[in-house]
């Protein structure tokens, strides 16, 4: 699903109402009319109890009024509820609002924290309660008697429907400015937005429900996009066949390098995933003292002993050993267990720069980028960079706070600086291309917040790579499979405590609904 920011949808509005001619309050009432129809459909229980629209001073008031208008037709008992004076109403909005009063409903106008306070008992005694004070143009954040009414909303008993986005949410970023209405459900036009599936937007946003107001087909299909949600759909339609003739050979070779002493569990966790991912052939190369370790826990995988350093990591002739490995192999993952020696960093930089395939770079492999970023951007294969918040904080010379409150810009810097596919691991993952493109995953739970997780999905990509995926399908298909087996385990065994290797093992079951 194709996401837009503000700007887009203001233009898209714009083109509708100038170019086409579509009067603004015909998109405001066919708006109107698609909430109030999910909102009976949703919630065809509790309406029965009453609504309350609580209405801001633009156009989302005004497709609050359309709702109460549509309501008060169904024979539902309605009130409004403003947040500005009425005479701050103009246009279209307050031609809706006019049209409310005159057809008896009740309108409360409560323009400050006294008249709110007064009112109090309206959100108490609604089942249902309609959030259109603010819309996808919200760039402030919320104050006085707007955030109190937004307390109000979310400490009530009633179901809440938000029209367009949930008041307090950016739209382009989904997050939280200052406060924002905790919605069940939420009713956007023409098109989703960027906030609405973004952490920490996604949490706010309910069910999400796209309505049609008119906007012509030939103008969204131009739009200009720079951001999508990937479900399942997405996935099924990015999948590449599978020959019914295929053989080991057909399916790539995929090289993991890692697994250091005292860390092969996470260099087997990688080959593991890669496995159940439909890799052919799947070798590890690790440190010699470590060989017999993994060999001992993989039997499907192959081994390739490195030359190391007296504490097992990867010495510097290891990387001279490696370039041997490349030959039949189809993509390399470095990373797992690699070690943080200058020796394993050196190691590493080496490989990332000079790989002459994909690549996936996750955990160590990381970290020896910081500071030498350009080592990736060098290298003439494609590049996918894991990090979680901590790591892109490291290779951004940030703090993890400032990486969390702007994930997609995070993710777009070091996309650009790197000339890489970036994979921002966290609820809502986010998978960005240098262009800037990003793509935001669907799947995912805190059970995942566990060690091994992201060797698994290394595993994963490096599997999809080794097959011929692209890198930004296979990066975007197996972040996608990934968390959606964690998902399924989530609702089998328990929302935690499941383990990476379960994850592994529960992945040919993913890849048989996307097939």
């Amino acid at each position: 699903m194709l996401l837009v920011d503000a700007a887009t949808m203001q233009e898209l509005d714009r083109k509708t109402i100038q170019d086409l001619g579509v009067p603004g309050i015909v998109l405001m009432e066919n708006a109107g009319r698609g909430c109030t129809r999910i909102l009976i459909r949703e919630f065809a229980a509790e309406i029965e109890q009453g609504c309350l629209v609580v209405a801001g001073p633009g156009n989302n008031g005004g497709d609050g009024f359309v709702i109460a208008r549509c309501l008060k037709q169904e024979g539902t008992a309605v009130e409004v509820l403003c947040l500005s004076s009425l005479e701050k109403f103009k246009g279209d909005a307050r031609t809706n609002l006019d049209i409310c009063i005159n057809m008896g409903i009740t309108v409360h106008e409560c323009a400050d924290e006294e008249h709110l306070a007064a009112n109090t008992p309206l959100f108490g005694k609604a089942g249902v309660i309609v959030d259109a004070i603010f819309g996808t143009g919200l760039s402030r954040k919320i104050g006085a008697h707007f955030a109190k009414a937004v307390s109000l909303i979310n400490s009530s008993t009633a179901k809440v429907l938000s029209v367009d986005i949930a008041s307090g949410l950016s739209s382009d970023t989904g997050m939280v400015l200052g406060c924002a209405v905790k919605a069940d459900c939420t009713v956007t036009m023409a098109m989703a937005k960027i906030g609405h599936v973004n952490w920490p937007g996604r949490l706010y946003t309910g069910r999400l429900h796209v309505v049609d107001i008119g906007i012509p087909r030939a103008f969204i299909s131009k739009t200009v996009c720079t951001a999508e949600y990937f479900q399942e759909q997405e996935c099924r339609q990015t999948m590449m066949p599978r020959p019914v003739d295929g053989h080991k050979g057909t399916f790539g070779h995929l090289l993991v390098i890692g697994g250091s002493r005292g860390k092969t569990g996470a260099a087997c966790l990688a080959a593991r995933a890669a496995l159940r991912s439909g890799a052919g052939l799947v070798t590890v190369a690790a440190p010699r003292s470590s060989q017999f370790v993994i060999s001992e826990k993989l039997t499907e995988a192959m081994t390739e002993a490195l030359p190391e350093t007296p504490i097992g990591e990867p010495s510097f002739r290891a990387s001279e050993h490696v370039q041997g490995l490349y030959n039949r192999k189809k993509a390399v993952c470095i990373g797992p267990g690699l070690g943080l020696s200058e020796e394993a960093t050196i190691f590493s930089q080496e490989i990332i720069a000079h790989c002459p395939l994909p690549l996936v770079v996750d955990a160590d492999g990381l970290t020896s980028l910081v500071g030498v970023l350009e080592l990736a951007k060098e290298s003439k294969a494609p590049r996918v960079l894991t990090p979680h918040p901590g790591e892109m904080a490291r290779m951004l010379n940030c703090s993890v706070k400032e990486v969390q409150e702007n994930r997609i810009g995070a993710a777009r810097k070091l996309a650009g600086e790197t000339n890489s596919i970036v994979v921002l691991k966290g609820y809502s993952t986010i998978v960005c291309q240098p262009s800037g493109m990003i793509s935001i995953n669907s799947t995912g739970d805190s059970g995942m917040g566990s060690g091994g997780m992201g060797d698994c999905l290394t595993g994963v990509i490096g599997a999809l790579l080794a097959q011929g995926y692209p890198a930004w399908d296979a990066a975007r298909i197996g972040v996608f499979v990934h968390a959606k087996a964690a998902d399924l385990l989530a609702e089998i065994q328990g929302p935690f405590g499941y383990l990476a290797s379960e994850v592994a093992d529960w992945l040919p079951r993913v890849w048989g609904m996307v097939v």
